[in-house]
């Protein structure tokens, strides 16, 4: 009784002072080629492993960020750096750089993006975005937490399936796929201009296929419903190319 008092205790503490616990995040390649992770830190938030890494086929690594980060991490693929760290990617490139040091990827890239909470707003928010393209598949999904915590992600490898005026190619190989946004350069793709609410930004044929075939990922900007998962965990898991469920 005595330690279930204390550790209750201990956790009262964690959830009740901001940046006073950490959460923990595993990626896991399970690619059967390397991968070079990409990190971002939003506005007013640090970018952890100096902004990116190198993760080798079927290899895992953890680290942390503080309780309220908010974020996202993608994969880099088709990479070549030298000792300084510089190079280039075929996909999720950040200038030519090992380390992104607070630089997003460029499309198109499956995005992975989480808000934290705090002791005043506990919730973690998490999700697998599409909006700036696909470049392989990834999910992320909470260790433990609380019922009703559910897995966001793309499991499924949109680049075979991609309609041919949204293929990214390197050397005749589709190595990505670009939204429709990126792709058709119209607001009404880009949830812009007249297009710039939830109201006038609806789906479109283009986001109904890619939600089709990902139905926990975010197809275009106000896929809210079913694509922003809702958790509260003290670590999380991201794959890269995860087993087909």
């Amino acid at each position: 009784m005595l330690t279930h008092k204390l550790n209750f205790f201990l956790l009262w503490i964690c959830l009740s002072i901001t940046l006073s616990c950490e959460i923990q995040l595993i990626l896991v390649n399970n690619c059967n080629h390397s991968i070079w992770p990409g990190t971002l830190g939003n506005a007013g938030h640090p970018t952890p492993e100096d902004g990116g890494f190198h993760l080798d086929a079927f290899e895992e690594t953890f680290f942390d960020v503080p309780t309220g980060w908010s974020g996202r991490i993608w994969a880099r693929k088709g990479c070549s750096f030298d000792k300084q760290g510089k190079g280039c990617c075929e996909t999720g490139d950040c200038s030519r750089l090992l380390h992104c040091q607070g630089m997003s990827g460029t499309p198109p890239a499956t995005v992975v993006e989480m808000t934290f909470g705090t002791a005043r707003s506990p919730l973690h928010y998490y999700d697998v975005s599409l909006v700036d393209g696909f470049n392989l598949p990834v999910t992320m999904k909470p260790i433990g937490g609380q019922n009703g915590c559910g897995a966001a992600g793309c499991e499924v490898d949109l680049n075979v399936c991609c309609p041919s005026r949204f293929e990214e190619k390197r050397q005749g190989k589709v190595v990505g796929c670009r939204s429709a946004c990126l792709a058709l350069k119209r607001d009404k793709y880009c949830c812009t201009g007249n297009y710039s609410s939830p109201n006038s930004c609806k789906p479109t044929l283009f986001s109904r296929i890619f939600k089709s075939v990902c139905p926990h990922a975010y197809s275009f900007a106000y896929d809210d419903p079913t694509s922003l998962k809702t958790c509260r965990a003290s670590r999380y898991l991201i794959t890269f190319c995860p087993p087909a469920s």
